[in-house]
């Protein structure tokens, strides 16, 4: 943008110089006559003209025409030459036929920050065939650029950016051959998208600047125009696609600005950068450079921005960086820079920003950053610095520090308070130590934005000495997974905006008194603490609060209604699970009608759910009140379209699904299980759209799957759980075939960017809030808080079906898990299987399939769980792949199978004799190890701890499933044991 506004400067400036009006009367007649009738033919926009007066308002017959506004002649001819508008308000076409093309001498025109419409017609260029200078910039024109440009061969200096033109290749390449004598070409915004670069390397070698952001142009851009003789400003920015390399040798030593941010130019950074002399901006963001910085910087005395971030730079921080005496920006952030930072900088006087955050820099934080006095913000964080910091004596006007994400240990030094224009300081997750004290933060007036998280041994003093300090900018405080053992009160009188005291040692109660006030109070999170009571809803405006995993307890909700209103009437996000609450759900909290997520789950709370639920609040899109006492029917008002998890899943419900579910059409994760519902197959919920989870075990569903219903369309779920019902009859081939999501690859999470365009409370949700949902997988039950984005899974063991399996199940490409036992499927298993290429876990075990295993399964060679016990299989088990992982229970209670890995040898045509029946496995009620699904349900009792842990490492590393099979193996072991002692105990 700096290279923008002096090329603007640069062409006003040319303008001025070259186009002033006559004061004699020169005015041709016919030219006077050509200018009217264009002015004539002019319209303009009424809002540009509260603003400014446009220059052909001096436009009138008693006047010369070379006195005119925006006008100037030839003074010797009295020819029009020139022709300033820039800014006129003026709006409309320039048609083909305009009496301005008959002004046959013009030799400069200006028509930027108009707002034409159209393309920009052909007579411009074939009847202005003496320009020296056009500028059409933010003119409004679009369309294809017509190729008669090229007929402009005395052009000096064209500038058609900011507006919605379009060059083709013919046209480009015309141009760059004729306009030998163009020095400045400004395209910025411009589509070259159909330009072949090489073209470039054609232009005139007087070419002075060249400015190309923001032009879509791709493929490798020729290293000769950075060596043009004349070169002194190139920028490419914001091309993305556009690759190249810089010259080794003969840079141009013109070099003033050299923009290349966020493009993919590659390669090392050239030693001759020591001679560009002139050059004051060298902005290199987000390419693929590599390689070490060359510390070649002494003699750029002139350079004043230096920005080389997001590269793959490594080595040291070049030495001569910190001598530069002009420098304002500093930016090297993103690489992998090491080495340490020098003990002693004096040079770096105009510094504003030093940006080093996420390389590998080691060493002390020097405290002559402290000290320079024209730094502005300092960011070393996401590195490997070490501590601690000392103290320092002249603080400078520094006003944001982010040392965040460091190993810097010790206390925070008390000089750092001293910097009185500090607004934000961020020094979380280090080994910071000791006590902040009130009157230590109050010397920061302009705080703002203070961040301590994850320093443990870090905590905020309780007392404030009798005196009411005052935090007049405080909004942000951040103090979690510290060692605060006390709510801070005295931030009351502040504007605290967000709060955060998780993952602390806050015990007991937060009383009425320490709970009043805090006015501007939008997010507070006590989570993770051992509060055991909050008698009052701290801030009347808040619209976050998270106190989830905390030793609260009581009817604590009925307590807040019972209190005088106004309760919070913005709040938005209420968490409150993983607690001790009792009672009920008081009717009044469908007053709360700006709630976006409601959580009391893993609660000790009972009766009924109000019947205001499902329809009270609009934008309501996550309630989660699973694994609590919760009885009766589930409310059938169901009418938010907005909703989009419903987790009521462990609880005692009844009766059957409610109907009016169908109307909550951006429903994703529906989770039912563990309930008494007494319902037959819900094909109605295909009416949704979006669902994606569908969990309805442990219920009394039942009944037959019948071939209409299966033809509902369930497009988009990922997920869906009938095991341990009612269900009966054969499972039809046509509900498969309508499961498009497990046949494609999981959709992929929205990306940060994203999310940090929405607003706080939205950023809240996918962040730090996520509705887990527990998947029977690997045998055993985890709960998955990231399931969307990693997970396809499909369970309906522990039913009634029959029949064959059907083939179109083989389809499912990108199923991971599926679970079909404790049924009474017969036939072979389906050779489609083998297509089933991302399965991880499979389960047929306890049904009564027939045939041989196919030999095609090898093939998935992702499988790290395979039951196929208790059927009737037989034949050699295939061998490769993964199944040379398994071991003799994935195959027991199958009396014609042989093979490895059970003891039973295959003849030489692949089949067994039949041997004696092997002692059968009571269910007995003194087992010591249950049967594998009994397992399972035991695995539920860990579902939180193991469940966030699995969870958490599955969606960070796609498959770690070795720990899996270090538990899967180890409860093998422990069931294989046990078996044999019960046989010869027998």
């Amino acid at each position: 943008m700096v290279t923008r506004v002096f090329i603007q400067i640069f062409v006003l400036f040319l303008a001025c110089s070259s186009t002033s009006s006559s004061s004699t009367h020169l005015c041709l007649s016919d030219q006077r006559a050509s200018l009217l009738e264009f002015k004539n033919t002019l319209s303009f926009n009424d809002y540009c003209m509260q603003f400014t007066s446009p220059q052909t308002n001096s436009w009138n017959e008693t006047a010369d025409c070379c006195s005119w506004q925006g006008v100037s002649c030839d003074k010797q001819t009295g020819h029009v030459i020139a022709i300033d508008l820039s800014g006129g308000c003026l709006q409309g076409s320039l048609h083909a036929n305009s009496t301005l093309f008959q002004l046959r001498q013009l030799q400069q025109l200006n028509f930027a920050y108009n707002d034409f419409n159209g393309s920009i017609p052909s007579p411009l260029f074939n009847h202005f065939v003496s320009l020296t200078y056009l500028n059409l910039s933010g003119s409004g024109f679009s369309g294809l650029i017509p190729h008669e440009i090229s007929l402009l061969s005395s052009l000096v200096s064209l500038d058609l950016s900011y507006s919605s033109l379009t060059f083709n290749a013919t046209g480009f390449d015309r141009l760059s051959r004729n306009l030998t004598k163009l020095r400045n070409l400004v395209l910025e915004g411009t589509d070259m998208s159909g330009v072949s670069v090489a073209s470039f390397s054609n232009l005139s070698s007087s070419m002075e600047t060249l400015i190309l952001g923001t032009c879509q142009l791709h493929g490798e851009f020729p290293s000769e125009v950075f060596s043009l003789p004349y070169l002194k400003h190139v920028e490419l920015a914001w091309n993305e696609n556009l690759t190249g390399y810089l010259p080794k040798t003969n840079l141009s030593p013109s070099l003033v600005s050299l923009d290349l941010y966020y493009c993919r130019f590659k390669g090392s950074i050239p030693s001759s950068f020591g001679n560009l002399t002139q050059i004051t901006l060298l902005d290199f963001t987000q390419n693929d450079f590599q390689g070490e910085i060359p510390d070649v910087f002494e003699n750029l005395d002139k350079l004043t921005i230096l920005k080389f971030g997001s590269n793959n730079f490594s080595g040291q921080v070049p030495t001569t960086v910190f001598n530069l005496t002009q420098v304002t920006q500093i930016d090297l952030s993103h690489n992998r820079l090491e080495g340490t930072l020098p003990n002693h900088v004096t040079r770096l006087q105009f510094l504003q920003y030093l940006t080093l955050t996420s390389n590998l820099i080691s060493g002390g934080v020097p405290v002559w950053l402290f000290s320079l006095p024209s730094l502005i913000t300092i960011d070393l964080s996401y590195n490997k610095l070490t501590g601690p910091i000392g103290q320092f004596q002249k603080p400078n006007s520094v006003m944001v520090i982010d040392l965040s994400f460091n190993d810097i240990q010790g206390p925070i030094p008390s000089s750092l308070f001293d910097l009185k224009n500090l607004s934000s300081l961020l020094l979380l997750s280090n080994n910071f130590s000791g006590v902040i004290e009130s009157s230590m933060l109050s010397k920061l007036e302009n705080l703002y934005d203070l961040q301590l998280s994850n320093n443990g041994l870090v905590s905020l003093s309780s007392s404030n000495d009798g005196v009411n300090y005052s935090f007049p900018q405080l909004t942000r405080v951040l103090f979690s997974s510290c060692s605060v053992r006390k709510f801070p009160s005295f931030f009351r009188t502040s504007k605290v905006e967000v709060l955060d005291l998780s993952n602390n040692k806050i015990s007991g109660g937060i009383s009425k008194l320490e709970a009043e006030g805090w006015e501007g109070l939008n997010m507070l999170n006590l989570s993770n603490n051992f509060l055991t009571s909050l008698e009052q809803i701290p801030g009347k405006y808040l619209q976050i609060l998270d106190l989830h995993s905390n030793l609260l307890q009581g009817p604590i909700l009925s307590t807040w209604f019972n209190l005088p209103p106004p309760n919070p009437p913005y709040l938005s996000l209420l968490l409150i699970s993983e607690n001790k609450l009792t009672g009920n759900i008081p009717s009044l909290i469908c007053n709360w009608t700006s709630l976006v997520v409601l959580d009391l789950s893993k609660n000790n709370m009972s009766g009924t759910i109000p019947e205001c639920l499902g329809n009270y609040s609009y934008g309501l899109q996550f309630i989660n009140l699973q694994v609590n006492n919760f009885h009766g029917k589930i409310p059938d008002s169901f009418t938010n379209n907005m909703l989009k998890n419903l987790l009521l899943n462990d609880n005692q419900l009844e009766g059957s699904l409610p109907r009016s579910l169908a109307n909550c059409t951006s429903l994703e994760v529906l989770n039912l299980g563990n309930n008494n519902l007494t319902d037959t197959f819900p094909h109605w919920l295909a009416s949704l759209p979006s669902l994606q989870v569908l969990i309805l075990r442990s219920n009394r569903f039942h009944g037959s799957i019948s071939n209409s219903i299966a033809s509902s369309n369930f497009s988009a779920l990922q997920i869906i759980d009938f095991s341990q019902n009612e269900l009966s009859g054969p499972l039809p081939a046509n509900f498969f075939r309508n499961l498009r999501a497990m046949k494609d690859a999981p959709k992929e999470k929205l990306p940060g960017s994203y999310l940090f365009k929405t607003d706080a409370r939205v950023r809240y949700v996918y962040q730090y809030y996520q509705s887990p949902v527990n998947v029977t997988m690997k045998r055993l039950e985890l709960e998955f808080l990231k399931t969307l984005a990693i997970l396809t899974a499909m369970d309906f063991s522990n039913n009634l079906f029959t029949g064959q399996i059907p083939e179109e199940l083989g389809d499912l490409f990108s199923l991971q898990v599926l679970n079909l036992s404790h049924n009474s499927f017969a036939g072979p298993i389906p050779l489609s299987f083998a297509n089933i290429v991302a399965l991880e876990s499979l389960d047929l075990s306890s049904n009564k399939l027939s045939g041989r295993i196919p030999s095609k399964l090898t093939n998935l060679t992702f499988l790290a769980v395979l039951d196929l016990s208790k059927n009737e299989l037989v034949g050699a088990i295939p061998n490769g792949n993964q199944f040379s992982t398994f071991d003799n229970v994935s195959y027991s209670d199958n009396l014609g199978l042989c093979g490895m890995p059970l003891s039973r040898q295959c003849s030489t045509a692949g089949e067994t004799t039949p041997a004696p029946p092997a002692p059968m496995v009571r269910e007995d009620e003194d087992f010591v190890i249950p049967f594998i699904w009994e397992v399972v349900m035991m695995g539920y009792g860990c579902g939180t701890v193991l469940g966030l842990s699995f969870g958490y490492i599955v969606f960070t590393t796609g498959k770690p499933w070795w720990i899996v099979r270090i538990v899967e193996r180890d409860l093998q072991t422990k069931f294989t044991k046990w078996v044999k002692n019960r046989t010869h105990s027998k």
